[in-house]
């Protein structure tokens, strides 16, 4: 199977860490991952503040980088969203194609942390991902996974929403960093770096507040170090 990886460029500029995470768990399980060098933005941005036009521009790139794979995979919801939405591509991602896709519950992983888990919103409501991702954390090894209270509630990232509509995000993260710190946990995992950059922001103001971390790093994790 040609499997390519869309960083994104989110990811690519300030997490990589989640991409090299992304490959390195498909690599455990024997699969060989591709990376277009000429993939850039998806335009979800553009598109998502009314400039249509650049945005279809983004999008048609997007497809021409990725043209030939057999699937694509990315450690981001909202632009796996975005580009499914409108491109053809097939793209999916992490959990959908490790469960959906490969078969796969269990990659290996060992991560002896207790870890709560945020569903971002367009995973939860627009990919639908359900509990895949949980599913993926529950098997990893020495993870303790506990609930994250009010957890279909969003962080208020959103994109622009944050910028906007700045008092009304600052209290949705501040209600879900109160309902993180709760949890006792040390991580805080999600399938979105944009949200958890939102997140781990406010929660750098709370004290033995979990620490923020995408769940493909604690997935490609073998062992005590983060």
């Amino acid at each position: 199977m040609r499997i390519a990886l869309f960083v994104t460029c989110l990811n690519d500029a300030l997490f990589p860490r989640a991409g090299i995470a992304t490959v390195t768990v498909l690599e455990r399980l024997g699969h060989t991952v591709s990376f277009p060098q000429a993939q850039s933005c998806c335009g979800q941005m553009h598109a998502n503040t009314g400039y249509a036009a650049p945005a279809r521009t983004l999008e048609r790139l997007t497809e021409q980088a990725f043209a030939g794979h057999d699937v694509i995979v990315s450690p981001s919801g909202s632009c796996v969203a975005h580009l499914r939405a409108h491109t053809s591509l097939p793209v999916y991602e992490l959990s959908e194609l490790l469960i959906d896709v490969l078969g796969v519950t269990d990659v290996g992983a060992t991560f002896p942390h207790r870890v709560t888990y945020h569903p971002t919103c367009h995973g939860l409501r627009v990919l639908r991902l359900a509990d895949r991702p949980e599913t993926l954390l529950r098997a990893v090894t020495g993870l303790e996974l506990i609930d994250l209270p009010e957890a279909d509630q969003c962080c208020g990232f959103g994109g622009t929403f944050a910028l906007k509509n700045s008092d009304v995000s600052a209290a949705m993260v501040t209600d879900k960093c109160r309902n993180a710190t709760a949890t006792g946990a040390e991580y805080l995992a999600a399938a979105d770096n944009s949200c958890l950059a939102h997140i781990g922001g406010a929660l750098a103001r709370h004290p033995a507040a979990p620490t923020p971390i995408h769940y493909a790093e604690i997935l490609a994790s073998t062992g005590p170090a983060s």
